[in-house]
């Protein structure tokens, strides 16, 4: 069993596979103004199991595109969108985030949580801008400095493992140049990382090695994880996820 099958499995029974919270996205759907829309279509990209994607179904008058490459994650999505009365409102598709089968000017907005940094947060805005109505939003949550000096070992770890991470200011200044109008930033709150998703992994670790014979590549991957959740709570005040939100422009 390879490391990404194993990634995979110590993560598709979690709620949701990163960072982030339901009061978290409501906030972004308040700044967003999508409320206020009817019929709309939006693509939820990087979706996972579904913690945002369900709660957009539940706020929007929208058909929502949960997008994301592994079937697993889109299989219990199906099921949840089904027990919470949703699967009309919500369609699966399996495919990689940058080679989206939408049609231009298509959608009314595009929700992606902790998910555009496997194509990198600039390409990301770039690409999928031309799929967007004019005016169409814009909502990311992105990792994000929260200060402009931080301890080195932080700042090796990071930039490490993302490159692309940075402030605010400069994630913003990134949307301007991409053709965005920023409208709404704010960052996500200890809780989310802590309580809504490194505890409930560390619940799973024991299991998890367990279920794989406390195999070396298991063993490694629950170090790694391990690592980034020490970083975490020694450095929280410098670093998080921003919410970004923004309307394409003309």
């Amino acid at each position: 069993m390879n490391d990404f099958t194993l990634l995979i499995d110590l993560h598709k029974d979690a709620e949701r596979q990163g960072p982030g919270g339901r009061a978290q996205t409501e906030l972004a759907l308040t700044l967003s103004g999508l409320a206020k829309r009817s019929g709309m279509k939006i693509a939820d990209i990087g979706c996972g199991t579904g913690a945002s994607t369900l709660v957009l179904g539940r706020n929007l008058d929208a058909q929502i595109t949960a997008i994301d490459f592994l079937p697993d994650f889109l299989d219990i999505l199906e099921k949840k969108a089904a027990a919470s009365g949703l699967a009309r409102r919500i369609e699966t598709l399996s495919v990689s985030m940058d080679e989206l089968p939408f049609a231009d000017a298509s959608l009314d907005a595009i929700w992606a949580e902790g998910a555009i940094y496997n194509i990198g947060f600039e390409h990301g805005i770039r690409s999928w801008r031309r799929f967007l109505k004019p005016g169409g939003v814009l909502a990311v949550s992105e990792l994000t400095w929260l200060t402009s000096k931080r301890h080195e070992e932080l700042q090796q770890h990071w930039d490490s493992e993302y490159p692309e991470v940075a402030t605010a200011s400069r994630k913003i200044a990134q949307l301007e140049d991409g053709g965005y109008n920023p409208i709404g930033y704010f960052s996500l709150p200890p809780e989310c990382w802590l309580a809504n998703y490194y505890r409930p992994m560390q619940a799973r670790f024991s299991q998890f090695l367990k279920r794989h014979g406390n195999s070396e590549e298991a063993r490694e991957i629950v170090e790694a994880e391990k690592t980034e959740i020490d970083l975490y709570e020694r450095f929280s005040d410098f670093v998080s996820y921003g919410f970004y939100i923004a309307r394409k422009l003309p």
